[in-house]
C-alpha cells in the first residue's frame, strides 16, 4: 500500500511540474527574418528550432520549405501576407481564397499554422491605401480560410508597432493615436468576433535609446531598480517589457476591447551596432533577451495582467544580413547564419546538440529544465540580487489558475493519502 502512495505522488508530481514547464515554453516563440543571402537550408533551420525550447515561428511570409519542414512537429506557424498583397486581397475575394489555396491548404494539418497576419505594421505605413484595405483583406481571407475544415482554425490578425498609441507612459494613460482611431476600431471588432489577437511589436531597446540614462537602461532588461509607481493605476512597473505591454492593454480596454488579447509580435535586442548607437553590446542582448526567457517562463505576467504570460516572438532567430539601415538593423539575431550562437538567451534545450563557439557567461548555470542568469533574478525570500554562482533559479509558476489548480489537487489528494 505505501509503495502505490508513493508511487501515486511520483506521478502526480510529474503531471504537475510538466504542466508548469508546458505552459510556460508554450508562450515563446521567434521571428525569422530571410533578408539575408546567407541563411542555412530550411531543414538546418528545423533541426536548430527543435534543438530549442521555442515552441512558435513566426514568418513575414510563407515560405513553402520553412512551412514543410516543419510538418509533424510541435512547432506552430504564424505565416504572413505582404503589405503589397494588402490591395489585391482587399478587392477581390478569389485573390484571397488563391493566397490560402496556395500558401495554407497545402500545409494543414500537417503543419501547424496558428495565425496569419495581414501586413506588417500597415495602419501606420504611410500608406492610406493599406490601411483603408486592411480590414477587407482580413475578412475575405478569414472567409477563404473558414471554407477549408483544415484551415478553419487558423486565425487571422495584422500587426502593429505601438506608433499606434498615443500616449503610453504611464501604461494606465495607454491610448490610441486618433489618427489611426478609425481604422483600428474596425480591425479590433474584426479580432473580437473571430477571436484573434492583437499583435503588437514593443521594443524597449527604443525606449532605452530615446532616453539613454542608466536607471532606464535597468529598467529596459529586466535589471534591479527602484520601479516605476504608475499614479493612475497605483501599480509598480520593474519593467519597460511589461509597462508597454500594459499600455497596450489599455488602449484596448480604453476602446472598449478588454476580450482582445494580445500578442507580441516581435521584440529584441541588437548585440551590435554603429559607434553612436547607444546599448548596442552581446552584454545587453543577452540580458534583455534572457531575462525577458525568464520573465515569460516564471508565468508572473504583468501588473495589470498578472498570473499569465504574454505569447511573445523574440526578433530574431539569424543575423540579416540584407537589412538597410544601422548596424544594429543587421544584429538582432541569437544565431549567426552558421547556426553558431551569438550569444546564449537561455532557450537551448540541455542534449542540444547543435554546436556553438559562444560558450556560456558567467552567471549562468545548468538545471535539467531551463536556466537563467541568476546573478539578475530577484530573490524571493530575502528580497536582494541573487549573487553568480548560486543555484540555478527555476522559474516559479505560481500566478498561473492552471498550474495553481493542478498544485491544489497534489496537495489534497497528498493529504488524502497521509
Amino acid at each position: 500500500m505505501e509503495t502505490r502512495k508513493l508511487l501515486l505522488l511520483v506521478a502526480l508530481f510529474h503531471v504537475f511540474s510538466s504542466a508548469i514547464l508546458t505552459e510556460s515554453q508554450s508562450m515563446i516563440g521567434i521571428n525569422y527574418g530571410q533578408v539575408a543571402d546567407n541563411l542555412p537550408p530550411a531543414s538546418a533551420t528545423a533541426q536548430l528550432l527543435q534543438s530549442t525550447t521555442i515552441s512558435k515561428l513566426r514568418l513575414y511570409g510563407a515560405d513553402a520549405a520553412i512551412i514543410q519542414s516543419l510538418a509533424g512537429t510541435d512547432i506552430s506557424l504564424v505565416l504572413g501576407v505582404s503589405n503589397s498583397d494588402i490591395p489585391s486581397l482587399a478587392s477581390d475575394p478569389s485573390a484571397a481564397a488563391n493566397w490560402a489555396a496556395v500558401n495554407v491548404l497545402p500545409y494543414v494539418p500537417s503543419s501547424s499554422i496558428s495565425v496569419v497576419s495581414v501586413g506588417n505594421e500597415a495602419i501606420n505605413s504611410g500608406d492610406p491605401s493599406l490601411a483603408s484595405g486592411l480590414l477587407p483583406a482580413m475578412q475575405n481571407l478569414r472567409t477563404a480560410l473558414s471554407a477549408s475544415a483544415a484551415a478553419a482554425s487558423v486565425k487571422v490578425s495584422t500587426v502593429h508597432s505601438m506608433a499606434v498609441l498615443a500616449q503610453s507612459d504611464p501604461p494606465s494613460s495607454g491610448a490610441f493615436h486618433p489618427d489611426f482611431a478609425a481604422s483600428l476600431t474596425g480591425v479590433l471588432g474584426f479580432l473580437r468576433d473571430a477571436g484573434s489577437p492583437f499583435m503588437i511589436n514593443p521594443y524597449p531597446f527604443f525606449a532605452y535609446r530615446s532616453d539613454p540614462r542608466p536607471e532606464t537602461l535597468a529598467f529596459c532588461l529586466f535589471q534591479p531598480n527602484p520601479g516605476r509607481l504608475d499614479a493612475g493605476s497605483k501599480l509598480t512597473y520593474t519593467n519597460m517589457f511589461d509597462a508597454q505591454v500594459d499600455a497596450v492593454r489599455s488602449a484596448l480596454d480604453g476602446l472598449g476591447f478588454p476580450e482582445v488579447e494580445i500578442v507580441v509580435a516581435e521584440t529584441g535586442w541588437p548585440y551590435r551596432g554603429d559607434p553612436d548607437e547607444v546599448g548596442t553590446t552581446v552584454e545587453n542582448a543577452m540580458a534583455f533577451n534572457g531575462n525577458l526567457v525568464a520573465h515569460l517562463r516564471s508565468l508572473a505576467g504583468t501588473p495589470l495582467m498578472p498570473g499569465r504570460s504574454v505569447e511573445t516572438y523574440i526578433f530574431a532567430l539569424y543575423d540579416e544580413d540584407l537589412k538597410s539601415g544601422p548596424t544594429s538593423e543587421r544584429s538582432f539575431g541569437l544565431y549567426r547564419a552558421d547556426q553558431t550562437m551569438n550569444y546564449d538567451a537561455g532557450l537551448a534545450k540541455p542534449s542540444s546538440s547543435i554546436s556553438n563557439t559562444a560558450s556560456a557567461s558567467p552567471g549562468w548555470t545548468q538545471s535539467a529544465e531551463t536556466c537563467v542568469p541568476v546573478v539578475t533574478v530577484q530573490a524571493r525570500v530575502e528580497g536582494r540580487p541573487m549573487q553568480s554562482g548560486e543555484r540555478c533559479y527555476l522559474p516559479s509558476a505560481v500566478g498561473s489558475p492552471a498550474v495553481m489548480g493542478l498544485l491544489f489537487q497534489y496537495v489534497a489528494v497528498m493529504l488524502l493519502l497521509t
